[in-house]
């Protein structure tokens, strides 16, 4: 069961999930429309940040309309051993939004994924020749998206 804050906190995650109000007083316009002080929305959502309910409020980027066009889902061989100090490496690449260890599978040997953007497909290859220098790795590959369907952020 559960408490009539938890009720208040999953609502108010409800109302933002889809985006701030995109005025001089998001918070305050959250509040009015939850029958809560600007005050309260903004201590509830540093009280879900601070116990890891929520991540982060961002921006998100809309990043095919402003011609970041190219995206290269890059899957990786590594060595079990070295997973956690590649994917460190991989991670802190800014061009690499997504890294991502997964299981593998007798026909699907790679196991750690990352997601490339960048203006050009030949952006994308010059970060995954960066990244196979610094680490090593050569047994890759690369999947281009052709066309998006479907991006939203989890929903709850």
């Amino acid at each position: 069961m559960t408490t009539k804050k938890e009720d208040i906190d999953v609502k108010l995650i409800k109302h933002i999930q889809e985006g701030l109000p995109v005025t001089k007083t998001p918070y305050k316009d959250i509040g009015q429309a939850m029958g809560m002080t600007e005050d309260e929305v903004i201590q509830r959502l540093k009280k879900l940040l601070e116990e890891g309910k929520i991540r982060r409020l961002a921006a998100s980027i809309a990043h095919r309309k402003i011609g970041i066009n190219a995206n290269a889902m890059c899957v990786w061989k590594v060595p079990g051993d070295r997973v956690d100090d590649v994917g460190k490496i991989m991670a802190g690449f800014e061009e690499v939004t997504h890294c991502y260890e997964r299981p593998v599978y007798p026909d699907w040997e790679y196991n750690v994924f990352t997601m490339i953007h960048g203006y050009t497909d030949a952006e994308c290859e010059a970060v995954i020749q960066a990244i196979k220098e610094k680490t090593g790795l050569d047994d890759y590959v690369v999947l281009y998206s052709e066309r998006e369907f479907k991006k939203v952020g989890v929903r709850i």
